[in-house]
């Protein structure tokens, strides 16, 4: 079988160029701002595990279960990341997520070169790996696995190869992976596979999968594989802890709050658009086929092919997995492939040059994906995932007692409060409760009467509610139609309501909101009072300016000021509010639009152009923006691009009476 990519030595000058790019690119990948809610619930775990010298054996984490028995899967993950916050802070975590990176992908290289891979496309295949794994890679528990399942991976694969067998090493990483990550069924899976493999090659050593030599003998690894499933049940929690993803599977899976959560539903196409993941699916398969075809069955790659990829179907949450178990077998089969009619024209190139080509690869596939909005490079915390300010206002005010909160808050209200009862979370980050509590919170945010019955059980002090998602939340409508709360505060963040009656009535009476709405379900209401009523737009822009005042997280307030300046004539005004707002949030929404209207008015028409393709590029295509793309182009004096974009309008949204008309003007050669 010819080769595609010549061979070179781990010291040759080009290869060592090639690997070191590849390793930019991988750190790339992976040096995105942290936006993960949960992290904060693992620091402060992690933390309460340092200074107690022990694993909590209660739950501690939530009001209403607290005292119960614990199961905490993840404690060794969780006590490894904490003294790197310690240390080093934000910078902490981020050496966290390169270290862990660089090591799973440098191990995986090590197989695809164990795999017969020697040349340079196995790097570009790493790079393109990473930026599908860049999803999981926000200081998660998979960020450890990833190390063990590479680990692991690079030990069972050395073997069959006929390498040294240190097979025993894998009976520690199962008693780790056990300690830190629930997914520790993967690791025994991966090694009966490679032992079920090895016994099908010790009968026909001629036909096995790929490797040089006598295949090794089975007998160690079945000893393996028993010692590591008895050493994972070496936890605190023994076989409870075991249990867990098997009581997912079973019966949380198929409960509405578990069916609502993004990272358990199956892939979303629209968020893997640019990272190579659809080419990957496409490709690793086509590629497997065809050596088997050829008579290069690899029986390993061809189950753990068909497993993973459809474990990440359904379940987008193991994208990290499927990507590491991908990057060594598709690196091998594209570094590999049989080139009958002869080795391409670029790979009888000096090796500088194919170098150069390859490190321009590497930049090349991870261009788009890098750019993306909704992971901005960078070291840093994106703050409109952290309810900070929200946090401030009730350690200021004494906000406390039986409290609500969305699940996804409640790290950072941990992280800050605890141990503090009387403000811990009505709910953390795994969802915790009684069946018949997560039935109801899976409807909170849809079915008003849910909120009812939820309150009517626990009789809430107060309630912590989300706003950072551009999709309203129409939990908060519910509360803004309670009378029996107030909202108290409110950012681009959370939203704070308390009880009007009861310890927290001093705190409603005095900073209750009378005109500002927490939720979206009055926003037309709004913009037609403020447009009738100069008064009440009066009263509704001091809510705004005190809005501005209890939080630097104030993209919403800013940009209902920015239409209540531009009802007031006052466009400079608008825009200061417009790119302020932006400045906080980058998605706030039509705030890229109405900033090209005001070129527009002003005689920029360039100008507007730019922004009306920036706000699409943030929000995407939102009804009315092909509208105003195409009177920008009239503007400059482009009648077929205008035309064609009052079609594209037309299009999309038929109903648009502003669209048909600029058309039919121009059609009529108005």
């Amino acid at each position: 079988m010819a080769s595609v990519d010549p061979g070179l030595s781990l010291r040759h000058p080009a290869l060592l160029l090639t690997a070191v790019a590849a390793a930019i690119g991988i750190l790339l990948s992976v040096s995105f701002k942290i936006s993960d809610p949960d992290i904060f619930q693992h620091l402060r775990v992690g933390r309460a595990i340092w200074e107690s010298h022990s694993v909590p054996a209660q739950y501690l984490w939530t009001w209403p279960a607290y005292g119960t028995a614990e199961v905490l899967p993840s404690w060794l993950f969780r006590a490894l990341l904490w003294p790197f916050w310690a240390v080093g802070g934000i910078r902490g975590l981020y050496a966290w997520r390169w270290l862990t990176t660089l090591a799973a992908f440098g191990m995986l290289w090590a197989v695809a070169r164990r795999l017969g891979a020697r040349g340079l496309i196995p790097l570009v295949v790493m790079v393109v790996c990473s930026l599908i794994y860049r999803q999981r890679s926000q200081a998660r528990p998979e960020t450890l696995v990833v190390v063990l399942m590479a680990a692991e991976l690079l030990i069972l694969e050395t073997r069959r190869q006929g390498g040294r067998d240190h097979s025993l090493w894998i009976v520690g990483i199962a008693w780790i992976w056990a300690n830190a990550h629930i997914s520790y069924y993967l690791g025994l899976m991966m090694l009966a596979l490679f032992w079920l493999d090895a016994g099908l090659a010790s009968r026909r050593p001629v036909r096995a999968a790929a490797g040089a030599g006598r295949p090794p003998r089975t007998g160690r690894l079945g000893v393996v594989l028993l010692a590591s499933a008895a050493v994972s049940f070496l936890n605190p929690f023994g076989w409870r802890a075991l249990w867990q993803p098997f009581d997912f599977f079973l019966h949380l899976r198929h409960e509405a709050l578990y069916q609502s959560v993004g990272e358990l539903m199956p892939i979303d196409w629209d968020n893997n658009r640019v990272n190579g993941l659809l080419a990957l699916m496409i490709g690793w398969p086509v590629l497997a086929a065809w050596h088997a075809l050829r008579g290069r069955l690899d029986r390993v790659e061809a189950v753990l092919l068909i497993f993973f990829t459809t474990i990440t179907l359904f379940g987008q949450r193991f994208l990290g997995f499927y990507a590491t178990i991908a990057a060594p077998y598709a690196a091998r089969d594209l570094g590999t492939l049989g080139a009958p009619r002869g080795v391409p024209f670029v790979w009888r190139l000096p090796a500088g040059a194919r170098a150069a080509l390859a490190i321009l690869a590497c930049g090349a596939v991870g261009l788009a994906e890098w750019r993306r909005p909704t992971y901005p490079l960078g070291v840093g915390f994106i703050p409109l995932w952290y309810p900070v300010a929200a946090c401030d206002f009730m350690e200021a005010q004494g906000v406390g007692g039986r409290g609500f909160n969305d699940f996804d808050l409640a790290g950072y209200m941990l992280y800050r409060f605890w141990p503090r009862r009387d403000r811990l979370p009505f709910m953390d980050i795994h969802m915790t409760g009684t069946p018949a509590d997560r039935y109801l919170y899976a409807w909170l945010h849809s079915r008003e009467q849910a909120w009812w019955d939820l309150d009517r059980k626990y009789h809430f002090d107060y309630a912590l509610v989300g706003r950072r998602v551009i999709k309203e939340n129409p939990l908060l409508d519910f509360l803004d139609a309670d009378s029996a709360y107030a909202l108290v505060f409110a950012d681009d963040v959370a939203a704070l309501f308390v009880r009007r009656q009861g310890p927290l009535a001093p705190v409603a009476r005095r900073f209750a909101y009378r005109e500002l709405p927490a939720g979206g379900g009055r926003t037309a209401e709004l913009q037609r009072r403020c447009s009738a009523d100069s008064a009440f737009r009066g009263r509704l822009a001091a809510e705004l300016g005190r809005a501005l005042a209890s939080s630097p997280r104030d993209a919403k307030a800013r940009s209902l000021l920015a239409n209540i300046a531009l009802m007031d004539g006052r466009s400079g005004e608008a825009r200061q509010h417009l790119l302020a707002a932006l400045a906080v949030d980058p998605f706030t929404l039509r705030a890229h639009e109405r900033l090209g209207l005001l070129d527009l008015e002003e005689g920029h028409p360039g100008e507007a152009l730019r922004e009306f393709r920036e706000e699409a590029r943030m929000n995407g295509a939102l009804p009315g923006l092909d509208l105003r793309v195409g009177q920008a182009y009239r503007r400059l004096g482009d009648a077929g691009a205008a035309r064609r974009w009052y079609q594209r309008e037309l299009r999309r949204n038929p109903a648009n009476p502003e669209a048909r008309d600029s058309l039919a003007r121009m059609t009529g050669g108005g």
